[in-house]
């Protein structure tokens, strides 16, 4: 049997005294483009940066091809390998190209390959004509834009992206989920996604998560979590979806 890229075993999380992640056991496959779907509060944003080990879990173990993440050493080594999208960009108070780099230089990239690879993330994003600019000068969706270049630049093994396209307009988010699309599916890259649309979900994912109140309730392909629903809100997700002719990713 195959070891998981990543598997999440029994993660409890606390924030401000209340119990945010109860025992949630988790597993993603390399390549896999997992969604994690559920009402606000569920707990979709506290897994996400518990899994990109941005917030400290109270319980619970998260081993990387089979093995714990646990001490300096490997939560680092593990830290080197991921990357997230956070629902707010958050930019530092510089270029462009600045901002974009910013992975990079943490972790030691050598300053030509630096170039190079902040130059095709930003072609890829189309903000190319944007490298100058200040980031205090961009559009929402000029930032969510630098904060994706920024998080692909380090061509992660794992990115944890929470909600990419919020507040986005339409024809600027069709155009970045295709983009998104291609890119993930190119590249082989493992994604988890937290996401309140149904056509994020059937056109970049393979696999589907339910979360309701801190639990993870449901897993497995779209067509089988939204074909038998564990919820009341997963219900609904499915209605919609299927009154948009939502298709699957194939």
């Amino acid at each position: 049997m195959t070891v998981p890229l990543l598997e999440a075993r029994n993660l409890s999380l606390q924030r401000g005294g209340v119990d945010v992640l109860k025992s949630v056991s988790l597993t993603v496959r390399e390549n896999d483009v997992l969604a994690l779907i559920g009402s606000n509060g569920a707990g979709k944003t506290s897994l996400l940066l518990a899994l990109a080990r941005l917030l400290p879990v109270g319980k619970g173990d998260l081993l990387v091809n089979g093995e714990a993440v646990r001490g300096g050493r490997a939560e680092l080594g593990y830290r080197r390998r991921v990357a997230m999208v956070l629902q707010e960009p958050l930019l530092l108070d510089a270029t462009v190209t600045v901002n974009v780099a910013t992975g990079l230089s943490l972790r030691g990239t050598p300053r030509k390959e630096q170039q190079e690879r902040v130059d095709e993330a930003l072609e890829r994003f189309g903000i190319t004509g944007l490298s100058r600019r200040s980031a205090r000068s961009l559009s929402s969706g000029e930032a969510r834009r630098v904060s994706l270049a920024r998080a692909f630049a380090m061509r992660p093994e794992i990115i944890f992206m929470d909600e990419p396209f919020t507040a986005l307009d339409l024809p600027l988010r069709e155009a970045l989920l295709l983009q998104l699309t291609q890119l993930l599916h190119s590249e082989g890259i493992t994604a988890v996604i937290a996401t309140h649309d149904c056509r994020e979900v059937l056109q970049l994912c393979n696999r589907l998560a339910v979360m309701n109140k801190g639990r993870l309730i449901g897993s497995g392909t779209p067509d089988e979590v939204l074909m038998n629903p564990p919820d009341d809100f997963s219900a609904a997700f499915a209605r919609y979806a299927h009154s948009f002719n939502c298709t699957t990713r194939g």
